[in-house]
C-alpha cells in the first residue's frame, strides 16, 4: 500500500444496487435524459449549504452531517485525478470556476496543454498512465490528500494496482437497475475492504473503508 503522507482516497456516491451512473448517461445524449436520475442520486449534495456556496448558487442549503462530510472532503483534497470520460462530461457542464480549486490530473490518450480555469483549478493531461498521474499528483498535493474522482474505469485501475488507501461511499436509497457499476472489473482476489466508519443521515449512508491487499 502507499506509504506517503498524502492518502489516496475515493469519495463517490453509489445507488443502492451498485451503480455510479444510469445506463443512458452518455456524453452524446441530451442532458435531460439523465439529469433526473443523477439529481436523485446526488440529492444530498445538491441540497447542501457547502455545495451551494462552493458553486456560488446563492445562500441557503441544508446543514448537518452530509454538509460536514462534503466540506471535510473538499478541505482534505489537495489534488484530484480523473479519467478522460469523467473530464469530458464535466467540461460540458462545470461552471467557469470549476469546483475543484486544486490541480487536477486527467488520465487520457489525448495530448493537450494545461487548461487553467478561474478560481484555482488547473487541468493537466497525463498520457502515460495512472502511476504517472499519481506521481505528479503527489508532487503538488501540498501535504493534503489525493482524491481519485472517477469515473469507474479509472477507479478500478487504481484499486487493482494497489494504489488506494481509503474508499468513501455514500450509498443513496435509489435504484438504477442498470448503468455504470462501481466495482465492475475489480480483482476480488487482490482487493479487500475493511469497514472503518458508517454514519447514516436522512438522505444517504456514508461508509468509509480501508483498502487492503489480500
Amino acid at each position: 500500500m502507499p506509504t506517503n503522507d498524502s492518502k489516496v482516497f475515493l469519495s463517490v456516491t453509489m445507488s443502492l444496487d451498485g451503480f455510479l451512473a444510469p445506463e443512458f448517461m452518455e456524453n452524446d445524449q441530451p442532458l435531460e435524459k439523465w439529469v433526473a436520475k443523477c439529481s436523485e442520486l446526488q440529492a444530498y449534495v445538491l441540497r447542501s449549504k457547502f455545495f451551494r456556496e462552493n458553486l456560488k448558487l446563492g445562500e441557503g442549503g441544508e446543514t448537518g452531517w452530509d454538509n460536514e462530510f462534503l466540506e471535510h472532503t473538499f478541505n482534505r483534497t489537495g489534488v484530484s485525478i480523473l479519467g478522460k470520460r469523467m473530464f469530458d462530461g464535466g467540461e460540458k457542464y462545470w461552471p467557469e470556476e470549476a469546483p475543484f480549486r486544486t490541480p487536477v490530473f486527467v488520465v487520457t490518450h489525448t495530448r493537450r496543454e494545461p487548461w487553467v480555469r478561474p478560481g484555482g483549478t488547473t487541468f493537466h493531461f497525463v498520457n502515460d498512465g495512472i502511476e504517472s498521474a499519481l506521481r505528479q499528483a503527489r508532487e503538488v498535493a501540498g501535504g493534503r490528500d489525493i482524491r481519485i474522482g472517477g469515473g469507474a474505469d479509472v477507479i478500478v485501475q487504481y484499486l487493482n494496482a494497489g494504489l488506494v488507501d481509503e474508499l468513501n461511499i455514500a450509498v443513496a436509497p435509489v435504484l438504477f437497475g442498470a448503468g455504470v457499476r462501481l466495482f465492475e472489473g475489480v480483482d476480488h482476489d487482490k482487493v479487500a475492504l475493511e469497514i472503518v466508519e458508517a454514519v447514516s443521515s436522512p438522505r444517504v449512508t456514508h461508509v468509509r473503508y480501508a483498502v487492503r491487499r489480500r
